[in-house]
């Protein structure tokens, strides 16, 4: 209390100081516990923000380049539209023509198929022998790598033209080596037996990509499995067999998820290797250009595509096509997951 001295009494008076002011009632109190839940959700919504202002180039990328091209595909399938006129709506006439009348579909598919039944396996096992090989080199280990890592590193065109010239059945060297050792060298991307292993040939040259996960994951394998197994009386195959296999599976996995994918868009080797082997300068079905060259042995589904789209300006058409494309690939890669049991959850 402090005593001071009033203008009208002028006597002294008691005041209560700060210290000795009662409390604040409770009803004045209640109002804390409810500012609390407002600073929370506003500290939430500045997070959100926050998140939302991150992913918001990502976002924009996926809206852009994925999500209003396969709308778009998806409706310019029912139409028919050479970006010339306006679109016709035509119902299910293009998908109708693409299951039952297009001459073309069927080499097409059966090429692309062979494609992934064929090159991912081989790709898979040789990138696999020669990350084994190169992880148990002692010596220019930097060496050896580069050098069955660079093919990977050559531009897909670049690749193709050179190997239709090692392969050329006149004047090509590969030909010219069989010749010295009696052996007559087949027409090879001349040929239409010899086309499609002529680019399986060329996709174990650049199986570099997949070659180096495959090192990294044989190089993670922990070294003590191996040792034990050793002591336990396991051979080599027995350790690979039940040691290396299961550790890099979910590599294993990866490489054949996404090696399928990329086959079942196969175009830019198939496309470019026709048009050299032909002796035309055009891609893709140009005027000069044999699709499939030689025959229909490398048409591919996404090479007849192209051609619908961009050399006859059937938009509505290859829009159907690649719908069918995008259904395909999603099937292909729903059952491959489920058969491989890396990507399966663990039973407990």
């Amino acid at each position: 209390m402090t005593d001071v001295t009033t203008p009208e009494t002028g006597s002294l008076e008691a005041r209560p100081t700060r210290a000795s002011r009662p409390p604040a009632s409770a009803g004045s109190r209640s109002t804390a516990p409810g500012r609390r839940p407002r600073r929370r959700r506003s500290a939430e919504s500045r997070r959100r923000l926050v998140a939302l202002t991150m992913l918001a180039p990502a976002l924009a990328g996926l809206v852009i380049f994925f999500a209003y091209p396969l709308v778009a595909s998806i409706f310019y399938s029912f139409t028919r539209y050479n970006q010339l006129q306006e679109p016709e709506f035509v119902g299910l006439l293009n998908y109708r023509f693409l299951f039952t009348q297009d001459p073309q579909i069927g080499p097409a598919v059966v090429n692309t198929l062979w494609f992934v039944v064929i090159l991912v396996p081989v790709r898979i096992v040789c990138g696999l022998l020669v990350a084994g090989l190169l992880s148990r080199a002692k010596t220019a280990t930097g060496f050896w790598r580069t050098l069955f890592y660079l093919p990977a590193l050559v531009p897909p065109v670049a690749s193709v033209v050179a190997f239709v010239f090692l392969f050329n059945p006149g004047t090509g060297p590969v030909n010219q080596i069989l010749r010295v050792f009696g052996i007559d060298g087949p027409l090879w991307f001349n040929d239409p037996a010899w086309s499609k292993p002529s680019l399986v040939i060329m996709g174990v040259w650049v199986m570099g990509d997949i070659m180096i996960i495959f090192l990294a994951s044989l190089l993670d394998v922990p070294r003590d499995l191996y040792e034990a197994a050793s002591l336990d009386g396991a051979n080599g195959v027995q350790q690979v067999r039940h040691i290396t296999l299961p550790t890099i599976a979910p590599v294993i996995g990866f490489a054949a998820v996404t090696g399928v994918i990329a086959a079942l868009q196969y175009f830019t080797e198939a496309a470019v290797a026709s048009g050299v082997a032909s002796g035309k300068a055009t891609i893709g079905g140009g005027t000069a250009a044999q699709l499939g060259y030689p025959g229909t042995s490398l048409l591919t589904y996404t090479e007849l595509l192209y051609q619908h789209g961009f050399a006859n300006f059937q938009f509505g058409y290859a829009s159907a096509m690649a719908v069918v494309l995008f259904v395909v690939t999603a099937v292909v890669l729903v059952l491959t997951m489920r058969r491989i049991s890396v990507f399966r959850p663990e039973e407990s």
